[in-house]
């Protein structure tokens, strides 16, 4: 039976979905947010430098919104300082802001493997064994970026296999923080400790002994960051 004249408004014409799903794509904020953490990170934007907001976005060839939305999510994470009424700067590497990320980190660490051993396999622990030896050999090199790489290889192997998203992101926001302190306060001493550490925690891990795999586990994280330091500034220098 056709539609009448007056039944004919109410018809409603539905367009399938494709059936290929898009690629994922990151949000405009995220990849500033992303490209600014890592300046802070690996000392491009030094500790104390002003963050102007139309210098990084002609840097990054973006509008100035995402540059502020990210610049307030950096605060939070306690890698900005910003003054309302007042310049926006890299915060100073703080040594109660990092051993406050420091007990963060080791606790959700020592969560995820103590939640992740009983679902480890063979492969698991050979992907920790490979992170560890490339970890040692940038170390041996004298290559920080290496090193931090595989360090962080290394450990995503339990947060991963915990499978807890709320954990990965906290860890997302406060890693960071001791990123920067280990970068700017390198030392080839504690990066043979923790090699040795890390062999420690693959052999508890493959006996399943999930009391010591996290207490081993937070002692790495609670022991990584030299804290009596003083961290290096600079003065002046060009923004990127």
């Amino acid at each position: 039976m056709g539609l009448t004249p007056h039944a004919s408004q109410y018809a409603i014409y539905c367009v399938p979905l494709p059936a290929i799903p898009l690629p994922p794509r990151a949000l405009l904020r995220d990849d500033v947010y992303a490209r600014v953490r890592d300046a802070i990170v690996d000392g491009t934007l030094a500790p104390e430098e002003q963050l102007r907001d139309a210098d990084i976005a002609a840097w990054l060839g973006v509008s100035r919104t995402p540059v502020r939305e990210a610049l307030l999510a950096l605060s939070r994470a306690g890698l900005v300082q910003a003054t309302p009424g007042r310049s926006t700067v890299v915060a100073p590497l703080d040594v109660d802001a990092v051993r406050d990320a420091q007990g963060v980190v080791a606790a959700l660490h020592r969560w995820a493997v103590e939640t992740a051993i009983p679902q480890m396999n063979g492969e698991d622990l050979e992907r920790m064994r490979h992170a560890n030896a490339a970890f040692a050999d940038a170390q041996q090199r004298g290559d920080v970026d290496a090193a931090l790489a595989a360090d962080a290889a290394f450990h995503a192997v339990a947060v991963e296999r915990c499978g807890n998203a709320a954990l990965a992101a906290v860890l997302a926001t406060y890693e960071p923080v001791l990123e920067r302190a280990e970068r700017l306060r390198f030392a080839s001493h504690e990066g043979r400790d923790s090699t040795a550490r890390h062999d420690e925690l693959v052999e508890l891990c493959e006996r399943g002994d999930v009391e010591l795999a996290g207490s081993c586990v937070a002692e790495i994280w609670q022991t990584l960051t030299p804290l009596d330091t003083p961290a290096p500034t600079r003065t002046g220098g060009d923004t990127p």
